[in-house]
């Protein structure tokens, strides 16, 4: 008996990985949480499958849940939005689930700030201008260690995605211009990859103000990046024509050096003997 862990997707019910949505269909006993994943991804669910809705359990209720089955040797599909990694209660349950002796497994799913960026049709990190993402949240009821505050994670320039924090982000923003100007880019986008997906694009300076107007309050993906304002940057090197890597050589012009060569990890090792 097995309880596999799917991220669901942000939303799109197309958006679950082939591996998790044949495992909605094939397992006996399916929990998830009812209040975001979508009723087409449960859809799935065999016939004969039991069925719960995990919104109003708590943990020991859950827990509840994964004990029976391994009882009845049950295989259980426990389906949750987003990725299984990022905010998602796994480390918990499966804290449980290790202390009672019962297995489990985790399947993958398409992240909400990864659907945010698709819908902005844009890449968050751009070559010699920002190669870094920092996925993070603002303190509120749930707190952030201090060493993780925004104004210390800002200080990197880095393009930061906050997870559940559109009640929160007039704090958002007061934390934030104490390192950027007022006219740093920021995109909110509201229920990713839904058919009601709604995106506000702005500026520290008028952001708050702008959600406000549009009543996010809830299910967004807050995107603070100086990418958003930066059309003037280098081409990657990995597409250069005068760099080299495993796949492909330089094309060298006559009389000029090779600009560079991109080796695989093997390539440097056959080269040290």
């Amino acid at each position: 008996m097995t309880v596999y862990f799917i991220g669901a997707g942000p939303g799109d019910p197309d958006l679950i990985t082939v591996k998790g949505a044949k495992l909605v269909e094939s397992c006996p006993v399916v929990l998830y949480t009812g209040s975001l994943v979508p009723k087409a991804v449960i859809e799935r669910a065999h016939p004969d499958a039991l069925v719960l809705n995990s919104a109003g359990m708590d943990l020991n209720e859950m827990t509840q849940v994964y004990v029976d089955a391994f009882e009845k040797g049950h295989d259980v599909a426990r389906v949750q939005t987003g990725d299984l990694s990022i905010y998602s209660s796994l480390a918990e349950q499966t804290r449980r689930l290790k202390a009672l002796g019962i297995d489990w497994k985790v399947v993958p799913g398409v992240s909400s700030f990864q659907a945010a960026a698709a819908a902005l049709s844009q890449e968050l990190t751009l070559p010699e201008e920002c190669q870094t993402i920092i996925l993070s949240r603002a303190s509120g009821r749930t707190p952030v260690p201090e060493k993780e505050n925004l104004k210390s994670l800002a200080a990197h320039e880095a393009t930061l995605c906050l997870f559940l924090s559109a009640t929160l982000i007039r704090k958002v923003v007061r934390e934030l211009e104490d390192v950027y100007p007022s006219t740093w880019p920021v995109a909110v986008v509201e229920k990713a990859s839904h058919p009601e997906q709604r995106i506000i694009r702005g500026t520290l300076a008028d952001i708050a103000e702008k959600m406000h107007q549009a009543q996010i309050r809830s299910t967004a993906m807050i995107i603070v990046s100086k990418v958003f304002a930066i059309d003037d940057f280098a081409d990657s090197k990995l597409y250069d024509p005068s760099f080299s890597h495993a796949c492909r050589k330089a094309t060298v012009i006559e009389g000029e050096p090779e600009a560079g060569s991109l080796q695989t990890d093997q390539e440097h090792h056959d080269e040290r003997g």
